[in-house]
């Protein structure tokens, strides 16, 4: 393997490969030098496994309208409806360039439209089939797209296996100027090596996607450790409403396989949920039955599998025909079959699984943070998009619409700023030591991930939120003093990285006192009604003190940010 320089400068750094961080980087890269850091080996995302696909007005029945009532519905009250027609709006275009890319989305000779012979499909909480998708493989499909593209682009530089451990500030160089703090890149493990290198910038985009791995049971890949929203708050940005973390009610359940999504499309398809009689249950939940949104559907599933005491609900489209089943969902077919279940023939058990990050780090719709240089798109971005429930199929729609903007965004930084990179110290490693009590970072992985699966959960209760909250406040004590003593590991870093945002979430639903979408308290069993909806917003002020503010949904888009924090002790 060739040996990598410690420092590494660049026009733009793009920490995350997914839908993204690749679509951004294809679009600067014409007359950039782009880097792309990748946690594991090229390709790994959220955005490879995404089944379903990308929801977008294509067909003339349907209405840009339609498509925002339905997200705004989906929301319950907190979506900022700005952004939502702006990703709607956007949504025909961006499928045309992945399209034109030669993305190979399902076709369905016969149908008519602006988009003539792709398959649509319908998911929960749409009104109309506006779900383009590459048979249950879209995210794949997608992805490999990108990265082929990226890979052979001259201006894109792909390094994988780099794991990200903070951002490089003004501040933390002391170069602070009068005009506020700002960002210059990150220092990223080489995990092969073991070594951190640092990758200066003149801006950094932040596309490290969710944190599904903080709960136990999860669809999300292991790299969705929360990285780019801890990194971010710890430089001072803000971060909103980590409470809404959505839960995919199907996810198969079964001792060999680890985390495999059943597509909401299955349930599209005509998938009823039933009990292990046979019983079907969502019909006495909401009247849209299996097309309910998310959040309803896994509190139903939840509240059935603790009232009866199964284990899990069965998924039942043995009524289609086994051809159908072949052709719509190949993947999942195929991988069923690995585990002796025959769709066609019996029904699927299935579970709710930690799925999908609402919340994330305060930006516009140009991706903009609080602190200069730094941009965020993606799942890792709070934009006021998905509000307090994601709509199915809206996240692959995000990443591709807003890393638009936020590219044209970045584009006019560095046109406009011309100063080069200052002068970045190494990674100080003269304080720490090998450590050989590496037992330690695996039982706080272990103990954070149960805690948080079994009191920050899909149904809360206040006095479940004080005891997560004793439990975390321990661990990230312990976490803090093995990081300030030992050379990091990627297992450390991610460690670190998901107990911050454990404490997010944690001190976000504790000051949300309401249910609202995918945040439910039995202690605050409605909506509260008597105040305007608001964000959930956190920061870290500038002598260090954490706090959680509750701010207008009107008012969020373009407010001042808090002071900046200074994390001077870090690296």
């Amino acid at each position: 393997m060739a040996e990598h320089p410690s420092s590494d400068p660049s026009d733009i750094l793009i920490i995350g490969g997914g839908i993204a961080g690749l679509s951004a980087a294809l679009a600067l890269a014409g007359d950039h030098q782009v880097t792309v850091l990748t946690k594991g080996s090229a390709g790994e995302s959220a955005t490879l496994y995404a089944q379903g696909g990308i929801a977008a007005v294509l067909d003339p029945l349907d209405s840009f309208d339609d498509h925002i009532a339905d997200t705004l519905e989906a929301g319950a009250g907190l979506c900022h409806p700005e952004t939502v027609e702006y990703v709607v709006r956007h949504g025909p275009e961006a499928i045309q360039r992945l399209i034109h890319m030669g993305v190979p989305f399902t076709r369905e000779p016969g149908e008519e439209g602006p988009l003539a012979g792709f398959h649509l499909t319908r998911e929960g909480g749409h009104s109309h089939r506006r779900i383009i998708h590459a048979a249950d493989a879209t995210g794949r499909a997608v992805e490999t797209t990108l990265l082929e593209e990226a890979q052979a682009h001259p201006n894109i530089r792909l390094l994988d296996q780099h794991v990200a451990i903070q951002l490089i500030t003004a501040a933390k160089l002391g170069r602070e100027s009068p005009e506020g703090d700002r960002c210059w890149g990150a220092y990223a493990l080489h995990v092969p090596s073991g070594r951190v290198r640092t990758f200066g910038a003149r801006a950094t985009l932040l596309a490290t996607g969710g944190a599904g791995k903080v709960y136990l049971y999860t669809t999300n890949p292991d790299v969705a450790t929360g990285d780019g929203i801890a990194m971010a708050y710890r430089a001072g940005c803000r971060v909103a409403n980590m409470e809404f973390i959505q839960f995919h009610p199907t996810c198969l359940y079964h001792p060999e396989a680890k985390t495999f999504l059943i597509s909401e499309a299955v349930r599209g398809e005509g998938g009823i949920l039933r009990l292990a009689d046979g019983d079907r249950f969502m019909t006495r939940h909401d009247e849209r039955a299996e097309l309910a949104p998310r959040d309803i559907v896994a509190r139903a599933i939840d509240y059935e599998m603790k009232r009866t005491g199964a284990d899990c609900v069965y998924l039942d489209i043995t009524h289609q025909p086994r051809e159908f089943l072949e052709r719509h969902f190949p993947t999942i077919r195929a991988k069923l079959l690995e585990y002796g279940i025959d769709m066609a023939t019996e029904p699927i058990p299935v579970v709710p699984a930690a799925h999908y990050t609402c919340g994330g780090i305060v930006t516009d719709l140009e991706g903009h943070t609080d602190l200069e240089g730094l941009f965020a798109a993606g799942e890792t971005a709070h934009t006021g998009l998905h509000g307090a429930n994601r709509l199915a199929s809206n996240s692959l729609l995000e990443g591709l619409v807003l890393a638009d903007a936020a590219q044209a965004a970045i584009r006019e930084q560095v046109a406009r700023d011309p100063a080069r990179v200052p002068e970045i110290p190494s990674w100080d490693t003269s304080r720490v030591t090998e450590s050989n009590e590496e037992v330690v970072v695996a039982h706080d992985w272990a103990e954070l991930r149960q805690f948080m699966w079994d009191y920050m959960g899909i149904v809360r209760t206040d006095k479940r939120l004080e005891r997560a909250k004793r439990r975390l406040d321990m661990l990230m004590g312990e976490v803090e003093e093995y990081y300030a003593r030992f050379t990091v590991t990627q297992d450390l870093i991610e460690l670190r990285h998901l107990a911050l945002v454990a404490d997010l979430i944690i001190r976000s639903a504790r000051s949300r006192r309401e249910s609202r979408g995918l945040h439910y308290n039995q202690d605050y069993p409605g909506p509260d009604t008597s105040r305007p909806s608001w964000d959930t917003v956190v920061y870290r002020t500038a002598d260090g003190y954490d706090r959680t503010e509750d701010v207008p949904i009107s008012g969020n888009q373009g407010s001042a940010p808090p002071s900046p924090h200074r994390d001077a002790g870090e690296g």
